[in-house]
């Protein structure tokens, strides 16, 4: 073929750099990998059974395009009901194929060439590429590990210019573990609203926080839901991410948008997906907690292992990652990972997969069992100490 007749603007787009770690770990006899970010749990029997019921009694036919409407009504009800919010399952709420999905409808429905997105990183591996690929710029925001990664009001300033419409909110972090209280996101909403930016907030690992505040959607707070999309999901907190079930909630308006290009694009999420998610949202959260409350057990003991080896690590309240510093030990990011596997055969996630700001760092999921995380932390201990 005649790669001219290719994208340039796709072409110019590095690959992910997660997978490569994952293509050599297959095939690495006695490997362990703290690379995956996906619950090692299977989804929750409940809510197999009501995918396995809606296929039994054939309910295998196109939903409407914005998704089955007692999905979006449970889902309203499940999101008033943890965090505050009220959106109108008609208007307000569209059903996407994974969050992910969600992350690339936003960008198509608002973005004009030339409009700057502000993204903090570290950060989710989607959110620059979907923002080009729509015709953006994206705009990084290097975010501190002496800020615990959170985004800051003088930070966000900084990066504003003219041309800035949206601000990425990737909290909970995927890779770091950080969070934005809210306390920390009322610093930053008179910055929002002064310069008149819209807010993406990507909220999929919500359920996934260990403080006792629990998780606060910057869309809760005044001033903010007429200028917020909030993109979720089951994939983290359900175990479900096989399933492909996002969904968006946010003004109408742009939901309508988004919708259009979901339809000429996907027609319409799973149906068999859609009425195991409505199960989820209904009778899961007994499911959630039980998953949030391992989760928490493997977070602890993997900070400890790392500090107790001399790694600088801060103590992450979302997600299910770690994101120790390696700086110590001489080596980049992308060394440390290479020579880690190739030695220890343990597979963790170069920092600067995640964007320039983690250099220094790795990133390792803790959504495996303690005794893999015990073995992996003791191979990652003999690594370590030939260089510190």
């Amino acid at each position: 073929m005649n790669e001219q007749l290719l994208s340039k603007k796709v072409k110019d787009i590095p690959p992910s750099g997660i997978r490569k770690f994952f293509d050599v770990v297959k095939e690495m006899e006695d490997a362990i990998s703290l690379g995956v970010g996906e619950p090692d749990f299977d989804t929750p029997w409940h809510i197999r059974e009501e995918g396995i019921y809606s296929l039994e009694k054939g309910k295998t036919v196109y939903t409407s395009n914005a998704g089955l409407i007692e999905l979006r009504e449970e889902i309203c009800h499940y999101l008033h009901r943890r965090f505050g919010l009220t959106y109108n399952p008609k208007t307000e709420t569209l059903i996407t194929v994974g969050g992910s999905e969600g992350i690339d409808l936003a960008f198509r429905a608002m973005i004009n060439p030339g409009d700057e997105v502000l993204i903090p990183e570290p950060c989710f591996v989607s959110y620059k590429p979907c923002a080009v690929m729509a015709g953006g710029v994206a705009v990084p925001i290097p975010l501190k590990a002496e800020n615990d990664f959170r985004l800051t009001k003088e930070e966000l300033e900084s990066y504003i210019t003219p041309k800035t419409k949206i601000l990425v909110l990737p909290f909970p972090n995927n890779p770091t573990g950080a969070i934005m209280t809210k306390k920390d996101l009322k610093n930053i909403v008179d910055v929002i609203i002064k310069h008149d930016l819209f807010v993406i907030s990507d909220e999929i690992y919500a359920e996934l926080t260990y403080e006792e505040e629990g998780h606060v959607s910057i869309a809760s707070l005044p001033g903010m839901k007429e200028r917020t999309l909030v993109l979720n999901g089951f994939s983290k907190a359900y175990a479900m991410t096989g399933w492909r079930m996002g969904y968006a909630v946010g003004p109408a308006p742009l939901i309508k948008v988004m919708t259009k290009v979901h339809q000429y694009a996907i027609m319409c999420a799973p149906t068999t997906s859609q009425y195991a998610a409505i199960e989820a949202s209904r009778n899961g959260d007994e499911d959630v907690l039980r998953m949030r409350t391992a989760y928490d057990q493997r977070r602890r003991i993997m900070v400890k292992g790392f500090r107790d080896m001399g790694l600088d690590c801060f103590e992450p309240l979302g997600a299910f990652y770690v994101f120790p510093s390696i700086q110590k030990t001489g080596f980049s990011s992308e060394e440390f990972a290479t020579q880690l596997l190739q030695q220890q055969k343990v597979a963790v996630i170069p920092g600067t997969a995640f964007g320039d700001s983690g250099e220094g760092f790795i990133r390792c999921s803790y959504a495996y069992s303690i005794d893999e995380i015990k073995v992996a932390l003791e191979r990652i201990e003999k690594f370590v100490k030939q260089y510190i």
